[in-house]
């Protein structure tokens, strides 16, 4: 049963794909009011279910099919995203299969529970338990109370005799009351101990497991569905369980203190409940296929209200004039979802007053049962008395626990998602490398490597063999997607290849501690990352290495010039979304990138394409810094700008990940082959002859 705190985002909380995130201008034909042909634009159909096919009015609560499902029949979407794979197992579930999976999802929702506060959670249940005794305990003592009242002699007599009883009653329920506020303060303690471990162990696991796994699809599904619900409804799935808990404890209350007075009595606490757990399911069921149909329309409204409310779109919303075109498509969005709303709450209500109706059939057979007992003298009148307490108290408890019933299946499905994917990372992350890295070398070999994408059949690499000696700048050249940032990316210790060696010396790096190998190798990637942080620890990045050391790689890379204009210096937060916060430009945060590499104190140097976001001044400038400040570090450069190349000492030219030419410049300009070719097409763009010098 979804979440009322839900409705207003996707069902999920997840971002919609990236095919999904522009609206399309309305189609060929359509008029400027026309928001349909856009609406197909934004999710390839029309959410407006016309009037010719809006579905009349339920006849009953018997219709199985919501309304919504009808209304949104022709929304021709024909697939969910992944996210929501879940969403038809529940909508097809009855609630005996949805009990036959409670005692595995309590167990797994309180075993995180007790990793997360072992005291909270004993407190949690122990005390929820003792609450229920203490129940069964006043409703017992209430028969006494009754006795003593119904009894025979004046009423001052017989109140008298009721005060031992009533006072029993008074503690009973004073205990009961402060059992049941010490378990909610303490579940009310635990949730965020859970929502805390569950991230901890969520985070922990992706920013360990191989590189390579973000880009298997399938592995990337997995986090997508563990991220944006599972680890989100943690906290729910462990209140749920111990909220169902509680709700078994108070039915297990009344059905005791039932069986003791009379056994006969039992069957009239299932006729009186039997109702209200017909109404529970079927209220949660109607609400869950409800929002289950709602997804598509969920997805639009949030895609519009991205573009509405977002950074990146707001400039473009402003200078094109789309506000109004974009609350138009908002306004049907948020009107269906209205509609279907409100569909389902007077589907509810019918379904509730029905509900009631039989509840009250059941209360009144369950009264008329207690006369016949009573004038056949099976029971006294104190114990009626008490019997109609108990089952009062029998159907709240039996309406909670319906409700955290249904609670738990639902949002178990999201929370078995997260456990699964914990254990499929678990099992990516390989098993531990004890050996040191070397803390230097003479020569880094790749020998033979080969290298798939997972779900490609093309080698991204095949067979690639090169080698790097100590104090050199070798150049990696090729066009797109000739398997350059990959071999750089193995040479980092990033991924792993599935055939070959690279070696340190004699060490294969396949066999070191990943983390140890990576702090001897710095990376200056071209998509870098523009982290919310001061510009200290923009260059930084958590290792501190002195003052000295920060101004230092900051001068070599031109990024002192950066900080000195930016208004705290080093402190300066650089995220403009924040207060006090600047942002530079991409120049200025190459430069930054290009400091962080420098900062890191390694031996090995790899440049990604170091100088794409800056001018031709400044790129001439930072390849005189590197060259002049290199420091006897090795430089792998990866650039397409082969001006830059051609100082290199050694330069390897790949193709479709394989090494095709390789040797100094002027042995590959007079190879006159791929690296001649490209290198005379980016001089004549210059106007200079490939040969000058």
């Amino acid at each position: 049963m979804a979440d009322s705190r839900q409705q207003s985002s996707p069902a999920d909380g997840s971002a919609p794909s990236s095919e999904d995130a522009s609206p399309s201008a309305p189609a060929p034909g359509s008029s400027p009011t026309d928001t349909s042909g856009a609406l197909r634009g934004l999710d390839g159909a029309d959410p407006r279910p016309s009037e010719g096919t809006r579905p009349p009015p339920q006849a009953g609560p018997g219709a199985e099919a919501p309304a919504a499902e009808e209304a949104l029949v022709d929304l021709g979407e024909v697939t969910f995203s992944d996210w929501h794979t879940h969403t038809a197992t529940m909508t097809g579930v009855g609630f005996l299969t949805i009990a036959r999976r409670l005692p595995a999802l309590i167990g797994q929702a309180v075993g995180m529970a007790w990793r997360a506060s072992p005291r909270d959670t004993a407190a949690t249940v122990g005390l929820s338990v003792l609450g229920g005794l203490f129940t069964a305990f006043g409703l017992l003592a209430t028969t006494g109370v009754l006795q003593a009242l119904f009894s025979a002699g004046p009423t001052p007599d017989r109140v008298r005799a009721a005060l031992p009883s009533l006072l029993l009653v008074g503690v009973a329920a004073a205990l009961r009351s402060a059992l049941e506020a010490g378990a909610g303060w303490a579940q009310s303690r635990l949730e965020p101990q859970v929502s805390r471990i569950a991230e901890k162990q969520l985070y922990d696991l992706t920013s360990r497991v191989d590189l390579i796994c973000f880009d298997d699809p399938e592995f990337h599904d997995s986090l997508q569905r563990a991220r944006t619900r599972g680890v989100s409804i943690v906290d729910n799935v462990v209140s749920s369980a111990i909220n169902l808990l509680t709700g078994f404890i108070g039915i297990a209350a009344a059905a005791g203190v039932l069986g003791i007075l009379h056994p006969v009595l039992l069957p009239l606490l299932v006729l009186a409940v039997i109702p209200d757990a017909w109404a529970a399911v079927r209220s949660a069921r109607m609400r869950y296929t409800t929002m289950y149909a709602l997804i598509p329309v969920y997805r639009r409204k949030w895609i519009l209200t991205e573009l509405m409310a977002d950074r990146e779109t707001a400039a473009e919303v402003r200078s094109f004039t789309m506000r109004r075109f974009l609350m138009r498509l908002y306004d049907v969005v948020a009107g269906t979802e209205q509609d279907v709303v409100l569909r389902l709450a007077r589907r509810q209500t019918v379904a509730k007053l029905i509900g009631e109706a039989l509840s009250g059939l059941g209360t009144a057979l369950v009264y008329v049962a207690l006369g016949v007992l009573l004038a056949i003298a099976a029971v006294p009148l104190a114990v009626a008395g008490t019997a109609v307490l108990a089952i009062r108290s029998g159907q709240t408890s039996l309406t909670n626990l319906m409700y955290a019933t249904n609670r738990l299946y639902e949002e178990g499905l999201y929370f078995t998602d997260f456990l699964d994917f914990c254990a499929q990372a678990r099992e990516r992350m390989g098993a531990a490398r004890p050996r040191r890295s070397p803390p230097a070398f003479k020569r880094i070999t790749v020998d033979d490597v080969t290298f798939n994408y997972p779900g490609k059949d093309e080698a991204a690499l095949d067979h690639v063999s090169i080698h790097i000696d100590q104090g050199e700048v070798v150049a990696l050249v090729g066009e797109n997607g000739s398997g350059k940032t990959t071999l750089s990316k193995i040479l980092a210790g990033l991924y792993e290849p599935a055939s070959g060696q690279v070696r340190w010396d004699d060490v294969d790096i396949a066999a070191v501690d990943q983390d140890d190998l990576r702090r001897n190798i710095a990376v200056i990637a071209q998509d870098h990352t523009r982290w919310p942080l001061s510009a200290k620890d923009n260059i930084t990045m958590g290792l501190e290495r002195g003052e000295a050391a920060v101004h230092a790689s900051a001068e070599v890379a031109g990024a002192d010039q950066v900080v000195a204009e930016l208004p705290h210096g080093y402190r300066t937060l650089l995220d403009r979304r924040f207060k006090d916060g600047h942002e530079p430009s991409g120049g200025q945060w190459q430069r930054i990138a290009v400091a962080r590499g420098f900062y890191r104190d390694a031996p090995l140097l790899i440049c990604d394409e170091p100088t794409a976001a800056l001018d031709a001044r400044a790129e001439h400038a930072l390849f005189e810094r590197i060259r002049r400040h290199a420091d006897g570090r090795t430089v792998l450069l990866i650039t397409h700008r082969l001006a830059s190349a051609r100082h290199a000492d050694r330069i390897y030219v790949l193709d479709h990940g394989k090494v095709t030419e390789q040797g100094t410049h002027d042995d590959l300009m007079h190879l006159n082959g791929i690296y001649a070719d490209l290198y005379s097409l980016q001089a004549s763009a210059y106007g200079v002859s490939p040969t000058a010098t």
